[in-house]
């Protein structure tokens, strides 16, 4: 089938991708967007998601229509698969490969189904990707499947859809709070889990030592579940600090696109960080860094690595969350300098500004 797909690719006019979850999973997944323009020029891509990841996707011009899982209607579950049998999709890509998607893969009718062959889901594809799920990182796990199919799988561009008005209303507020595009560092305390989650009383320890070292401005982002630890992190930090109003999330992308650096917990904001380019410092403590930090040569990633519970993958800690409270600032610091040293950010030394 493989081959069958290789041979009939200029016959692909109707392509179905299926990701879903987080908006830094569906974020990565945009790395294949790209590529398989490549070898699908003429070819109509929809996007089946969550309605969380639909504002990150919608404005993209590669993307024709989005498409949203409700996973707690049954009835919408069972329209949305009548509604992509009726799409009449030639190739579907099921990057998520749980039941539900295989469901909804095998029911589409498409003539090739690519899913990863996973347990009790194979029955749904005819063509797979890669079994090792945690031998590659997230995102370069999207290009090895790819690869096993054969297609172009060069590019490592991601794809975030922010509109102009996302990037004037960013440009403004910069403008609004005498934020510099080359001397603004942006704090994120966002994170999924409340074990991912790094104390705000750390954050503001580290964005201390940031300003200190580079009389940088701080600029703090948050979403609807970070308000708290957002105004806590200001509060410590005082003048030194800029605290962002309520924005979408593509404005709070737009704000860390313009911002010099930006550190962040293992969230969706950090990856949409470093999806538009930002230079991005990850910090993380029960997930894996090599699995899911912040993908691409530009940035980096801290973790307490002597702690034996280290990478432990639970959503609520048992213990004191020492990940985060015992991070030596002296390792954070040393992984924010690296950061800066090799993509020579800040207008100055930090000596010249004293």
């Amino acid at each position: 089938m493989r081959l069958k797909l290789l041979k009939e690719k200029e016959k692909i006019k109707k392509i179905l991708i299926i990701k879903l979850r987080g908006i830094g999973d569906v974020v990565l997944s945009t790395i294949v967007l790209e590529n398989l323009r490549q070898d699908f020029p003429n070819a109509k891509i929809d996007f089946l998601t969550q309605k969380a990841s639909l504002p990150v996707l919608e404005p993209l011009p590669s993307i024709n229509e989005v498409l949203i899982f409700d996973r707690a209607s049954t009835w919408n579950r069972i329209r949305l698969m009548y509604g992509v049998r009726k799409r009449k999709y030639d190739l579907v890509f099921d990057f998520f490969s749980n039941p539900s998607t295989a469901q909804i893969t095998l029911f589409s009718a498409a003539k090739f189904r690519a899913g990863f062959p996973y347990r009790g889901r194979k029955y749904a594809y005819n063509l797979y990707g890669v079994e090792e799920r945690t031998k590659f990182h997230v995102a370069q796990l999207h290009l090895e499947f790819l690869k096993k199919l054969g297609l172009t799988h060069s590019s490592t561009s991601f794809q975030v859809g922010l509109t102009e008005n996302d990037l004037t209303f960013a440009q403004n507020f910069y403008k609004g709070n005498n934020l510099n595009y080359s001397n603004t560092v942006v704090i994120s305390p966002s994170g999924g889990w409340a074990s991912k989650k790094c104390e705000p009383e750390k954050f503001a320890e580290i964005a201390q030592a940031v300003f200190e070292k580079y009389k940088a401005k701080i600029l703090i982002v948050w979403g609807p579940g970070d308000v708290q630890d957002a105004k806590r992190i200001h509060e410590l930090l005082g003048r030194n600090s800029v605290l962002a109003p309520s924005t979408s999330i593509r404005q709070m992308t737009a704000l860390m696109k313009y911002a010099t650096a930006v550190i962040a917990n293992d969230s969706g904001p950090m990856h949409l960080a470093a999806a538009v380019g930002t230079p991005t410092l990850a910090l993380h403590g029960p997930t894996s860094p090599h699995l899911q930090g912040p993908f691409g040569t530009k940035h980096e990633w801290v973790r307490y690595e002597e702690l034996d519970c280290i990478e432990c993958n639970l959503l609520e800690c048992p213990r004191n969350h020492e990940c985060f409270t015992q991070l030596p600032l002296e390792n954070v610091m040393a992984k924010f300098e690296k950061l800066v040293s090799k993509n020579s950010l800040f207008a100055f030394d930090s000596k010249e500004r004293d």
